[in-house]
Order: structure tokens, then sequence, then C-alpha cells
């Protein structure tokens, strides 16, 4: 009888051993649904160990944040990591949200990140968050009308403007005009190109009613007011913009890198015509390409830390970085990657996004950055559909930002 009881709890004890760890990690939609293959290799790769389970949340970037933060504030949140927009790491950071990530990743798992991926990782010198995408602003142009890119936005006023005069195309620069997240990131490639800064968490200084800040409001109010752009480009998200391009409608566009496969499509008017480049920029002062990374965060209170973090490292290891390249278009994090012959040979444009890379520049980082980014848009957007002079615009738009820092107590 002894025998037996021993045997039995011996048994009980392997099975209570064998039980894996249950993590669970929350992407939006579009993520979710293309890492599906390579959840199901990492829970057969540690089955009996580890079991990953990818919660789909909403499509909207928005949605998800909401979503994590209800089950945060609510103390016990059912997710382990979070897979976050660039822009929340401050946010969460402050709000003691996430743990730190330092002790999982070595200073040679940092020093093979590519450039430009590397940032908008840390939070007052903490690792919060590992890259799974390095997604830039980009430029997009046509190969059939052109032999160069446009290096300054003069070139591309000029070069628009002799092929809409040709009847060559409708329009000469399509982009993302419509008062929402894509215009802040349109406006931040313009506003560095002129040599100007939106705003400075760091010395707290505000860019948008000086010089570069007006400059740039007036160069893209002056792209509709001359027909370079459409008037209904201030409707334009990157859908939009996308759809306009592809149909063969302008010679430029600015969007990311997913849609390169999307122009490649046989559906679309520039298919074998296009090219990629860095946003124009003031002769004297270098481009910039807005950073609009997805990267994962291990939630504080997660039951399984190490194993979550194990789970990030599958996910952007660069097996995984090269299948969610060439699959889906996601820009990779790894400096190897961009190295790959073979991946290169395949997708030539590679290239180009990796030398876009070295000018990535992160929105300000300040937990006050959704609010910051709200007045720039609904001010942006006034002067872009003429209820407001591009001077006015911005004299409000930095007023605004100021009583925004002011009412926290971040102002300097």
């Amino acid at each position: 009888m002894v025998s037996i009881i021993i045997a039995s709890c011996l048994f009980g004890l392997s099975v209570f051993a064998r039980q894996p760890d249950h993590i669970s990690i929350l992407m939006p939609a579009p993520f979710a649904d293309s890492t599906v293959e390579l959840v199901k290799s990492f829970n057969q790769q540690n089955k009996g160990r580890i079991h990953l389970n990818v919660i789909r949340g909403p499509l909207e970037t928005e949605a998800i944040s909401d979503l994590a933060i209800s089950s945060l504030l609510l103390g016990d949140t059912p997710f382990d990591g979070l897979l976050m927009d660039v822009t929340w790491v401050p946010k969460y950071a402050r709000a003691g949200w996430l743990e730190s990530l330092d002790s999982y990743f070595s200073n040679d798992e940092v020093s093979a990140l590519a450039s430009g991926a590397s940032e908008g990782n840390h939070y007052q010198g903490a690792l919060l968050r590992w890259p799974l995408t390095a997604d830039i602003g980009l430029l997009y142009w046509r190969t059939d009308l052109m032999d160069h890119p446009p290096q300054t936005p003069q070139e591309l006023e000029n070069i628009s403007q002799k092929l809409q005069s040709s009847g060559r195309v409708p329009y000469g620069y399509v982009w993302q005009g419509r008062q929402y997240e894509g215009l802040s990131c349109v406006f931040l490639e313009i506003i560095d190109g002129f040599g100007g800064e939106w705003f400075s968490p760091e010395s707290g200084e505000i860019g948008l009613d000086k010089p570069a800040g007006l400059a740039a409001a007036q160069w893209l109010d002056g792209l509709i007011q001359r027909g370079i752009s459409p008037r209904a480009v201030t409707n334009f998200s990157e859908s939009e913009a996308l759809q306009s391009f592809k149909s063969g409608q302008a010679a430029f566009m600015r969007n990311w890198p997913y849609a390169w496969a999307e122009l490649q499509k046989n559906d679309s008017q520039v298919r074998d015509k296009i090219a990629i480049t860095t946003m124009v920029a003031q002769t004297g002062h270098q481009p910039a390409a807005t950073l609009g990374s997805w990267g994962l965060s291990l939630l504080k209170g997660s039951a399984h830390p190490e194993s979550t973090v194990e789970a990030f490292k599958f996910l952007t290891s660069e097996e995984s970085q090269r299948y969610l390249y060439s699959q889906y278009g996601y820009t990779p994090t790894q400096k190897a990657i961009f190295n790959d012959q073979t991946l290169l040979k395949k997708h030539p444009s590679l290239q180009s996004i990796g030398e876009a890379l070295v000018y990535a520049r992160s929105r300000p980082e300040t937990p006050l950055y959704a609010q910051v980014s709200d007045v720039l848009q609904r001010k942006l957007s006034g002067t872009l559909t003429d209820m407001t002079s591009p001077t006015a615009g911005m004299q409000q738009a930095e007023q605004s930002t100021t009583q925004v820092l002011e009412a926290a107590g971040a102002a300097p």
C-alpha cells in the first residue's frame, strides 16, 4: 500500500512538473496574423516547456493601447507581453507597467541591432522594449518618369510641376494629410529636413513657431495650394496615398516599407517602375525618416518573465526576421539581415531601406506624446484645410503644446 501511495505521489509530481508555462502576448491584428506560423513553430520546439498564445487585438493602434491599459489598471493583467508602438514607451514606463529587459539581453545582442532599430527602446536608461520591426517613413519615386529622385523640397516641386504640365501624371506628390498620427509623422520628417525640431523633452524647447517649423507648415500647405498634391490629400491616410500612387496618379509618395510589396502586385500600374529613398531635406540638412517601429515589452506582473523573453527572442531572431520581411514586408531590425546577399538578390529594395534607417528619427519621447501629437494634428490640419494660415496655425500649436506641458508640470 505504501509503495502504491509513493508511486502515485511521484506520478502526480511528474505530471505537475511537465506542465508548461502558459504565456500570452497582446498584438495588433496584422502582427498577430503574420506571426501565426512563427508561434506554431515556437510551441512545437518548446512543447512541454512553454506554450505561447498571441492574443489578436484590434486593428487600430490606439485601440490596442486602450485594451492594454484597461487590463493594467485592474492590477492583474492577463498578458505577459505587449507589442508596443515606439511612442508608448515613456507613458507605460512612467506608470510603472514595464519590466526592465536589461538582464535578459546582452550588449552583443543590443549591438547587433541595425542603425535606427535601437531607437526608442530605452527610457531613463532602462531597456524596456525589444524591436520586432523597424518601420521608417520613405519617399517612393517613379523610375519610369525620372532618372534620379529629388533631394530637396524645391527639386520635388520642380520635377512634379514639369511632369504635371506635360500631362504625364495628374499629381506630383501624395502623402498622409488627414488629421491623425500619420500627419505628425509626415511633419516630423519635414521640420527636421528644414533644420528644426518639433519638441525636445530634454530641453523643453518647442520648435513649431520657429523658422523651420513655419517653413515646414508653409511647404506642406503650398503643395496643396499649387496643385502638386491633390486637395483630397487632407483626407489621405497610408491606404489612400498608396492607392493613388499604385494607380499611377502621382510621381512621388510618402509611405512605409510595407507599401513596396503592394506596389509590386499584378494590379499595380507602377509595378517594376518604382524605387525608394529618404525624404527630401533642405540643402545643408540631413533627411529624416520617422521611426514607426513596433517592439515587445514585458509587462509588470508576468508570472513567467523568463519564458516570455524566450518567446521575444524567438520572434525577433534572424530566422524570424527573414520570414517576416520576405512574407509580409516588415522591416528587419538586425544588421545581419541587411547584409544577407541571398535576401538582397531577391529583395533589392532592402538595401535602400537599410540606408534610410541611418536617418531614423524618433518622435518626441515623452509620456505626454499623445497630447502633444494631438495638438499638432489639429492645428496643422486646420492650416491644410484653409481654416488658418501656416503662421497662425504653428503659433497656436506652440501655445497649445506649452499649455499641455504646463498642465502636467512638465514645462521647463
